[in-house]
């Protein structure tokens, strides 16, 4: 499955619907964080009705995954979710999920580049990558 990955400060999932403020960014300002990413999977008509394992993680420019906090943990949400093939759509039409993450007090080091990963059944599906931009964390 493949999905489109958003980063915003701020975003909201209901029914279906993406709502998104200051969204689209790719730099940011080190140091504590509030950010959301905002979710949107595309899922084939042959995948509906299934339970599907979501987990999104934030990786370093090499691609290992961030630890924060005391103790380290690795940043990362995950989620099951499940799409439904709504009565009366044609056979074969692609369906959506949508889905936003928060994050609050992202320790973020200056002048490093990051990457939100997203798997579906431990498949990559998706990326968003950002910089912060240099100064003091």
């Amino acid at each position: 499955m493949d999905a489109i990955l958003l980063l915003c400060d701020y975003a909201e999932a209901i029914n279906g619907k993406l709502y998104i403020m200051g969204g689209g960014w790719t730099s940011c300002p080190p140091g504590p964080r509030l950010m959301a990413v905002a979710i949107r999977v595309n899922v084939p008509w042959s995948e509906t009705n299934l339970k599907h394992q979501l987990a999104l993680f934030l990786q370093d420019a090499d691609g290992n995954q961030v630890e924060l906090g005391e103790p380290p943990q690795p940043v990362k949400k995950t989620a099951d979710f499940e799409v439904g093939r709504p009565p009366g759509i044609p056979q074969g039409t692609e369906l959506d999920f949508t889905a936003v993450f928060g994050f609050i007090n992202l320790l973020l080091q200056p002048d490093t580049g990051y990457r939100w990963q997203l798997e579906i059944n431990g498949d990559p599906s998706g990326h968003a990558s950002f910089r912060t931009r240099p100064g003091q964390a």
